[in-house]
């Protein structure tokens, strides 16, 4: 049980859990206070929001993944930042230095960026870190780097649409019909990728079916052909480390071939491919919950077959 007086306790607080099997909503539960219409926060999953609007512009020929990014912090040539790809930002492998810790009391480079020195300019913050390793040779999730990918994609929408907004809800949103969704800026205009889209359960499935659909949404094509294989293709990590990691997106959640958006305190949108499935909860769990609600998630997908 996830939900009401008999929860799991280290299941924490669920808010809310959607299922789509074969392109249909077959499950769907909501705590006391939420529901269909009520909107939840994204966290990181906004860093797949990130992953696909990098993707728009992949597909219309405005981006470049593999050319290094034009970073003002890092414009002069003899900067080692400058070899820095979107790649390797989207891959968590830039070498920036940059401390992803939420505990207040300690050292965080992702507090002082959300709600302290960095708010009005977070890529800008973040992309002023010195390397701590060479671009491409160390592994280290950082919600920086996602606001230097948000960045980058605001510079080549900027003068098409209505905006950066305009755009990802012309390109995006709209044609999935996510009309909850609500990005978060910061005061120079960029995307605060790293962490803030909010929208409702059902909306954030949407956006994990356009994944589970290759980018393909009612036989139309959003995303570029191969963007989604990019985005579950295996990064490099240091052998310590446990989980598996694509491009903005984790991997193997739900058993191999799965991957999912994951956010602070739980908040996911689980895909297995094999089982033609999506599996969206929200709700605030600790740290140390997590492995709780990881194996809840990837229990309910067992409960449906391989082979869709």
């Amino acid at each position: 049980m996830a939900f009401g007086a008999q929860s799991r306790p280290d299941l924490a607080e669920t808010h809310a859990l959607v299922v789509v099997h074969r392109g249909r909503l077959v499950a769907e539960r909501y705590a006391d206070g939420f529901g269909p219409d009520v909107s939840c926060p994204s966290w990181s999953v906004a860093k797949s929001v990130t992953h696909a609007l990098v993707g728009l512009l992949v597909g219309d020929g405005e981006v470049d993944i593999h050319a290094p990014v034009a970073a003002p912090e890092w414009r002069e040539r003899t900067d080692p930042r400058s070899a820095i790809t979107l790649d390797l930002l989207l891959r968590m492998s830039s070498g920036l230095a940059f401390v992803e810790e939420y505990l207040p009391d300690r050292p965080s480079d992702v507090i002082e960026m959300l709600w302290g020195a960095g708010k009005d300019d977070v890529a800008h913050f973040a992309a002023s870190f010195p390397l701590a390793h060479p671009p491409g040779r160390f592994w280290a999730y950082s919600s920086g780097t996602t606001n230097i990918v948000a960045r980058a994609a605001g510079a080549a929408v900027a003068a098409r649409d209505a905006g950066v907004e305009g755009f990802m809800r012309n390109r995006l949103f709209e044609p999935l019909g996510m009309t909850s969704a609500a990005p978060k800026f910061d005061a120079a205009g960029t995307f605060i990728g790293s962490s803030f889209c909010f929208a409702t359960p059902r909306d954030f499935a949407r956006f994990g079916l356009l994944y589970l659909r290759d980018g393909l949404w009612e036989g139309r094509r959003l995303l570029p052909e191969g963007w989604v294989d990019y985005a579950r293709t295996p990064t490099w990590r240091q052998p310590t480390d446990e989980a598996r990691y694509g491009a903005h997106w984790w991997l193997d959640i739900a058993g191999p071939g799965s991957f999912s958006a994951n956010g602070y305190q739980g908040q996911f949108i689980v895909l297995a491919p094999t089982r033609d499935l999506v599996i969206v909860r929200n709700g605030a769990t600790s740290a140390e919950d997590m492995p709780g609600v990881k194996g809840w998630i990837k229990a309910i997908a067992e409960c449906f077959p391989e082979g869709g």
